[in-house]
C-alpha cells in the first residue's frame, strides 16, 4: 500500500531535505519517528529535495508498506489521524506532520507533482525574530525594475543559468508560470511557480534579480544571462534562511 504524507519544516538546524551521510536532515529524522513507532524501516520519496537552511510550508512524500499481518502496523497505519498525532509528539518542534493517507500504487511524490511554488521572504529592518526566516536586505531595491525583469522567467526557457554546475540533470529546461515581487510589512516576497526547479534554481534568480534591484542590472542584461546558459553569468545565489517551499500541486 503507498500512503502520502504531508508535513512542514522549518530548515534551519538541517543539512537539507533529503538523507546525507554527513549531517542531521529532515528525512533522517522522519524516518526514525516513523521507525519508532511501526517497529519497521519506513523509506520516504520527497517530492522534492531543499538545501540546508531552507523552510517547506507544505513538503510531500510516499512511502510503501508491505501487506504484514502484524496488528500494530497494521492498526497504526489504518487510522492515519492517530499515527500523526504519535508522529508530532515524537518529532521536534520544528518538523510538524498534517497529514497522512493512502494513494494509488502509481502516485509518486515526485514525478506526479503538477507544480511547485515558492517564495522568497526577505526583510528590510533588523530583527531578532526574523534572521532565520528571512534575509536580510537593508540596501533599498527597485521592485519595479525587479518584476519587469521577472516577466522574462515566463514561458518555458532553458535556466542552465540558474542551476548548479555538476548536476545530473537530464535537462535544464523548465515551465514558469508565475514570478513576481510584493512589498510586505517585514519588508518583501518573491514568489515563482513552475511545473519543476533546477538546484539552486530560485537563489540564483533572486541573487541576479538583486542586483537588477541595485541598479546594477538592466532588464536586457538579465534577458542575456538567460539567453547565455551560463551560471557564471548569474549573480551569486541568496542566503539559504529566506527560502520557503510553499505550495506542490498534484
Amino acid at each position: 500500500m503507498r500512503y502520502f504524507i504531508e508535513f512542514a519544516y522549518k530548515g534551519t538546524a538541517y543539512h537539507g531535505s533529503q538523507v546525507q551521510p554527513n549531517g542531521i536532515t529532515v528525512q533522517s529524522v522522519l524516518e526514525d519517528a516513523f521507525r519508532t513507532i511501526l517497529r519497521m524501516p519506513v523509506a520516504l520519496t520527497f517530492a522534492g529535495r531543499t538545501d540546508a537552511g531552507v523552510h517547506a510550508e507544505q513538503m510531500f512524500a510516499h512511502f510503501d508498506l508491505p501487506d504484514s499481518d502484524s496488528n500494530h502496523t497494521t492498526s497504526a497505519v489504518s487510522q492515519p489521524g492517530g499515527l500523526v498525532s504519535r508522529l508530532n509528539r515524537l518529532l521536534p518542534e520544528d518538523i510538524a506532520v498534517s497529514r497522512i493517507y493512502p494513494v494509488a500504487d502509481d502516485l509518486h511524490a515526485r514525478f506526479s507533482a503538477r507544480s511547485r511554488t515558492y517564495e522568497y521572504r526577505i526583510a528590510t529592518r533588523k530583527s531578532p525574530f526574523l534572521y532565520e526566516v528571512r534575509a536580510f536586505m537593508p540596501q533599498p531595491l527597485d521592485y519595479e525594475a525587479m518584476n519587469e525583469a521577472a516577466k522574462l522567467l515566463l514561458g518555458t526557457h532553458d535556466f542552465a543559468s540558474f542551476c548548479k554546475v555538476h548536476t545530473d540533470v537530464k535537462t535544464t529546461i523548465c515551465t514558469v508560470t508565475q514570478a513576481y515581487w510584493r512589498e510586505d510589512a517585514q519588508g518583501a516576497i518573491f514568489t515563482i511557480t513552475a511545473d519543476r526547479f533546477l538546484r539552486n534554481m530560485v537563489r540564483a534568480v533572486v541573487g541576479t534579480l538583486f542586483e537588477v534591484g541595485k541598479h546594477k542590472l538592466s532588464a536586457e542584461g538579465f534577458a542575456d544571462i538567460i539567453s547565455s546558459r551560463s551560471r557564471q553569468a548569474a549573480g551569486q545565489s541568496a542566503p539559504a534562511q529566506g527560502l520557503f517551499l510553499t505550495e506542490i500541486v498534484y
